[in-house]
């Protein structure tokens, strides 16, 4: 373990013991390393989310650490935009990134405004930290950015380091069938490929796993003594470590062995209800109108869906595995978590740019050591949370909360971490898409497609009692009040948004 030295050094290992409980100054050399971790079109059908056995038990043994966020979403159901968001900490319509794009520079060169801004990444390193960057973070085209192994649209001053992976997706030695006749592009049809085991290691996830393991074999390593070569880049700082794993994104690719669990017999695909009042906007993304899939073909698409997330989480299983190893899990902050949730046939709706529950809701898995948040391992929190939250969240647990971006539009969730008692004050998850608006709360999803109010163009589903979103009570009398309070939030939230 490297260990501060000077009077200075003591007065950093003394603040991080009160604040992390630690039990010795000889336990934390510096303050909180951090790995992040983002999975591309996860949605919360895994382990810690359901009653999923041996599905994704990597997951599970993180959330098992940590807590779970049962109600966290997307800012915007779209990699490009998501992405900028959380690693922002501004709304889409704040910073300007409302669709995919590979400008170099992000939210920064989109909105000039924001140039001197840092992303979450960009803080961490102007706080002296190493930041590293693995695989798509911000947009990278999957498949084809990555096939090339272009940088997309990432923000280069957040980084010390950044590796893009040069995976071969769609070229990888399989047979990759098209199970969406209507749609020839890989990056948003269904395709899938089972590959042999012993090739796992030529995916583009195993690649990132292993760069990223390299990474902190890196920062754990003694350095010589007396060397006089080029060494590590700040040899002794803490480390913000960013991994991107590209699936479940389609195309649908994974090892024989993550496909096998699942039987094609046994995939059921959901039921579809769909009233009369539901707006046309909102159905945009259904089978027959892109993907033109039959029942089989949606089946196989659910499966080779269930196998990615299979071969995905042992790759998180891997990381965490490093950590351990190495002796830095006890002062590595590990967070998990999905650019936005994924649509696999619910309201016969596929993929995502949709704004029901399915397509905005993501996992969020915080795992933070030492003593003050050990209460709250293994449990959940139930308050509603935005993606953008996590800018501030990771700021305050880094000890850096008297210098967090005034800018940012998020809250912290440290209270939640600590096992404080929920507020009463109402929050809400604000998502955009397609020219639609969606507020949720603890109980109600409201959503607006357009900004009148008098065409039909209203969704209200209460979660209480219509998890899936099937029967929209907007033109109920019984709801008026309930409509009216949140079209008015809607508005108040869009005012602060866009000022």
């Amino acid at each position: 373990m490297k260990v501060h030295k000077g009077w200075y050094g003591l007065i950093i290992q003394l603040t991080i013991l009160m604040t992390y409980g630690l039990a010795s100054p000889l336990a934390v050399a510096q303050q909180p390393n951090i790995l992040l971790i983002i999975s591309d079109d996860l949605n919360t059908r895994i382990g810690p989310y359901m009653k999923v056995a041996d599905h994704t038990p990597n997951l599970d043994r993180l959330a098992a650490a940590g807590v779970r966020f049962t109600r966290a979403y997307s800012q915007f159901p779209l990699c490009g935009p998501s992405r900028a968001s959380l690693m922002s900490g501004l709304y889409p319509e704040t910073n300007g990134v409302t669709r995919n794009n590979d400008q170099l520079g992000s939210y920064r060169e989109e909105t000039p405004a924001l140039a001197n801004h840092p992303s979450l990444a960009g803080f961490f390193r102007e706080q002296g930290y190493f930041t590293a960057r693995i695989s798509k973070i911000f947009h990278m085209g999957v498949p084809g950015g990555i096939e090339r192994g272009e940088p997309g649209g990432d923000d280069p001053d957040s980084w010390d380091y950044a590796y893009n992976v040069l995976g071969p997706e769609t070229l990888s030695p399989g047979n990759l069938e098209l199970l969406s006749p209507k749609n020839n592009h890989y990056g948003s049809n269904f395709a899938q490929m089972v590959i042999a085991d012993s090739l796992e290691g030529t995916q583009t996830d195993y690649l990132a796993a292993s760069q990223a393991i390299a990474v902190l074999e890196n920062r754990a390593g003694k350095l010589p003594a007396n060397g006089t070569n080029k060494q590590r880049i700040k040899k002794e700082a803490p480390f913000f470590l960013a991994v991107g794993f590209v699936r479940p994104h389609v195309p649908l690719i994974a090892p024989e062995s993550s496909f096998s669990p699942y039987s094609l017999e046994e995939v059921v695909l959901p039921p579809v209800k769909i009233g009369e009042n539901v707006p046309e906007m909102a159905l945009r993304r259904q089978n027959e109108k892109i993907w033109g899939m039959d029942a089989l073909q949606q089946r196989k698409a659910i499966r080779a869906y269930l196998a990615s997330v299979r071969f995905m989480d042992q790759q998180v299983g891997r990381l965490l595995d490093a950590l351990d190893r190495l002796d830095l899990r006890n002062e590595t902050i590990v967070v998990f978590l999905s650019d936005h949730g994924y649509n696999l046939g619910e309201h016969d709706c596929w993929s995502k740019s949709s704004l029901w529950e399915g397509s905005i809701r993501v996992p969020l898995i915080v795992s933070v050591p030492g003593k003050a948040f050990e209460k709250t391992y293994g449990s959940i929190s139930e308050t509603t949370t935005e993606l953008l939250d996590l800018y501030p969240t990771l700021v305050g647990l880094a000890g850096y909360s008297a210098e967090t971006p005034s800018i940012l539009q998020g809250k912290s969730l440290e209270p939640q971490l600590k096992g404080s008692a929920e507020s009463s004050v109402q929050r809400y998850a604000y998502t955009i898409a397609n020219g639609g608006s969606s507020l949720r709360t603890s109980r109600w999803r409201y959503t607006r497609w357009g900004s009148s109010t008098d065409g039909g163009n209203e969704e209200l589903y209460d979660h209480a009692t219509d998890p899936e979103e099937w029967n929209n009570l907007v033109g109920q009398a019984s709801h008026t009040a309930v409509l009216d309070s949140l079209r008015n939030a809607l508005d108040e939230v869009q005012g602060n948004v866009r000022r």
